[in-house]
This record gives C-alpha cells, sequence and structure tokens, in this order.
C-alpha cells in the first residue's frame, strides 16, 4: 500500500486529523483548493467532502485512464 505525507496534500488544520476526519471534511481541506473551489465543485458535482470527490466518477475513470497511459509507455 502507497503512503502518504498528508502535512503535503493537506491544509495545515487538518493534518493531525484522523483519517475519518479527513474524509468527511469539505474539500477546501486539501491543500490548494480554496472555500470557493469547494463551492463550485459542490455546485458542478455535488461534492462536499474529500470522500465525496475520490469517489466522484470523473475522478476514478481519469485515475484509470492515467494509469493505462502509464503502462502503455
Amino acid at each position: 500500500m502507497a503512503s502518504i505525507e498528508l502535512d503535503k496534500v493537506l491544509d495545515k488544520a487538518w493534518a493531525d486529523k484522523s483519517l475519518p476526519e479527513i474524509l468527511s471534511a469539505p474539500v477546501s481541506a486539501l491543500k490548494g483548493v480554496s472555500d470557493r473551489d469547494g463551492e463550485l465543485l459542490e455546485e458542478a458535482f455535488g461534492v462536499k467532502t474529500v470522500a465525496d470527490l475520490a469517489d466522484l466518477k470523473y475522478v476514478r475513470w481519469a485515475q484509470a485512464l492515467a494509469t493505462l497511459g502509464a503502462t502503455a509507455k
């Protein structure tokens, strides 16, 4: 299983939270995602939390395509 440095992907306020707390956090908990970005994601796709974003079919499709591209090299 891959590891992730939480302080590199989360705003400081969220880096010491538990995984369930992070998954239920607003997407603005992710470093570089503003509150306005979160509002736009909710308007466009109904995404409210980090877990919602991870489960968004378009994100999963893009990840699958990137994986296929990486293995095709």
